[in-house]
């Protein structure tokens, strides 16, 4: 597996070995020895899955508290732009965001430590999107920031005008709106 940093200290893209042949593939996205070998040291303890249409985004979610989440995140069917957003009070990336396209043939993953806020955008007819992740969901502890955010500046890859999004996404804070109730 070839593991790459980003620009934000513990989100890394991951890159499974993926053997190739006339049958089609065998590729191997989790591996506990592995990714121990690599330091990851997450016991994940659930697998969620969605399956959503083109210009879907889904984001930016986050659990507070105790019930923050790592996640390992990877598009199954399809291609998506994946994001996750710097949550941590004290990092010096605070607000900065990592984009990075996911898809089915490369099998690219997103590590995600606890402390961020995650969502994704399908930039195909269709995608089947998976992700692991390492605490419970906890619906008291659920918080968003508002995806179109304009201080965030992210590039979901879709026109504003073929963006699908729930009610609920619409109405999350801006991240300056955020830093307000946090303090």
């Amino acid at each position: 597996m070839n593991i790459i940093k980003t620009h934000i200290d513990g989100v890394y893209i991951l890159e499974p070995k993926i053997h190739r042949d006339g049958r089609g593939y065998f590729v191997e996205p989790w591996n506990e020895r592995t990714f121990r070998k690599n330091g990851f040291r997450y016991s994940f303890v659930q697998d969620n899955q969605s399956f959503s249409h083109y210009g879907t985004v889904r984001a930016l979610h986050f659990q507070r508290d105790e019930s923050a989440q790592a996640k390992l995140v990877r598009a199954l069917q399809g291609r998506v732009m994946d994001v996750a957003v710097d949550l941590r009070p004290a990092s010096p990336t605070f607000g900065q965001h990592v984009a990075v396209e996911l898809d089915d043939h490369l099998m690219r993953m997103l590590m995600i430590p606890r402390g961020f806020a995650h969502g994704f955008s399908v930039l195909s007819e269709t995608a089947v999107f998976g992700y692991k992740v390492d605490n419970f969901y906890n619906k008291e502890a659920e918080g968003g920031l508002l995806f179109n955010d304009s201080e965030l500046g992210i590039d979901w890859g879709v026109p504003t005008d073929k963006i699908i999004a729930s009610e609920r996404d619409r109405l999350f804070p801006t991240l300056a709106e955020y830093k307000k109730c946090t303090r």
